[in-house]
Formats: structure tokens, sequence, C-alpha cells
């Protein structure tokens, strides 16, 4: 018996999510059916991180257990031959047997993208936000720095969330502009249930002037959901990278 570690990318737009549920096809159920079918064994996956529907990843991870004689670093080429266009494998590996995607210690890199200009553009409406109000990106970045560093993030948190604590350390938080495309870009230790996309729609409010950059500092101290902005559509947000200590 070998583990196996998966780096995925894919367009989470026609699926429900990462975790298996009722409802609807998602990554982890295709993956699961993709490499059973290769290997000929029940195959269960584990992910590092259970995306919401619509949430899109360059780097996700996730590992599995098999008596499978494939190679680890063939597994890539092998599943990207039978996986659909909008999931594919960018790196496999045979890990130790005790690696656990979730329990280890990371490094979390997610973007938002908000398309800011007069009118939408259809080629974008699946992988970024949209804003037509002016946005100030320096006014963003002055909000934004107020998340850097060790904090309860209670407030950036949507109800219902099963964790034992909320506080979280966040080490950089940076918005850009690069023509029309605003870009949120946030690194962490871990997040909180929607804890990206709430850290969006509140810095979209700053960039808009609904809100001053000052007061997300009072948002954190508050440890209160209501006190912070939206949550943010998902279709907005990727999963760059994960990174293990």
């Amino acid at each position: 018996m070998k583990r196996v570690k998966l780096i995925v990318a894919y367009d989470g737009t026609n699926y429900h999510g990462w975790q298996v549920q009722d409802n609807g096809i998602t990554i982890e159920e295709v993956l699961n059916r993709t490499i059973s079918e290769l290997v000929q064994e029940d195959i269960k996956v584990i992910g590092a991180s259970r995306t919401d529907a619509g949430v899109h990843a360059c780097g996700n991870v996730a590992v599995f257990d098999t008596e499978s004689r494939i190679p680890g670093d063939k597994f890539s080429f092998a599943l990207n031959q039978r996986l659909p266009e909008d999931i594919r494998i960018q790196e496999s590996c045979e890990v130790d047997a005790d690696f656990h995607p979730r329990y280890a210690d990371t490094v979390k890199t997610y973007e938002y993208n908000i398309l800011n200009r007069r009118f939408e553009l259809p080629s974008k409406r699946l992988y970024a936000s949209f804003c037509y109000y002016p946005m100030d990106i320096e006014r963003m970045n002055q909000a934004a720095a107020y998340l850097v560093g060790e904090h309860d993030f209670k407030s950036f948190c949507s109800a219902g969330a099963q964790v034992q604590t909320t506080v979280r350390t966040i080490y950089a938080v940076n918005v850009t502009k690069e023509d029309d495309m605003v870009h949120i870009r946030i690194t962490g230790n871990g997040f909180l249930y929607n804890m990206v996309r709430i850290i969006a729609g509140t810095l979209m409010q700053v960039g808009t002037g609904l809100m001053e950059p000052e007061q997300v500092k009072g948002i954190l101290e508050a440890r209160d959901r209501s006190k912070a902005g939206p949550t943010a559509v998902a279709k907005g947000l990727t999963l760059v990278e994960i990174r293990y200590e």
C-alpha cells in the first residue's frame, strides 16, 4: 500500500464544490470515480481544502491510498487522460503513509478577482465578481493592513462553522489592479468558512467608499459577523497554492 499526493487544478463553475454531496456533482466525486476506474480499487481521496460551489483552484491538494504498481509520478499523466477538461492534475508523487493534507502545517494562498469597469465582459463572468463603482486600491490596501497578523477572525466567518477556534494568522494581504481587474491576494496559515470571501466583500465596501479603512480594526475586535461586509460571490475566488512547512 502506498499514499499518492495530487496537486489538483479545476474550474469550479460546473461543480457543487469539492466535497461529495447529494445535491450535485463535485470535484471529489469525479476524482474518486476516475482513480477507482484506473486502479480497479475503491478509492476515496482526502482533500486539503473543501472549496465551495463555483470556487476555482490552481493548487488544491489531495491524497489517496492504493495497491497499484503505477509509479506515483505517473498518476498525473494517467488521470489527465481520463478526467474532464475542467479538472487537471498538475503534479503527483508518492508521500509518507502518515501524510495528511488537512492536518499538516500549511501556508495557503487565495486570490479574489473583481472586474471593475462600467460594463461586464462575458469572457470574465465565470472567474471574477463585478463592480461598476470605481474602486480605490490605496484605501483597500490600508484596510487590508489591519488583517495581517494573528487575530480572532470570528467577524469574518459564516455562521455554523464547526471549528475549535476562530484565531488564524494572516501573513500578507495585497490589493492590486491590472487594467480593469482588481486582485486581492491573501496568504495565511488557515482560513475559516467563507473567510476570504467575507474579507473580499468588506474590502470592496472600503474601495467603493461605503466603509472607512479604519473600520476594519473595529470589525476584527467586535467578533461579530454582522459588522463585516457581505460575502462576495464564489466565482471570483481561486485557491492558488497550498505550501507545506
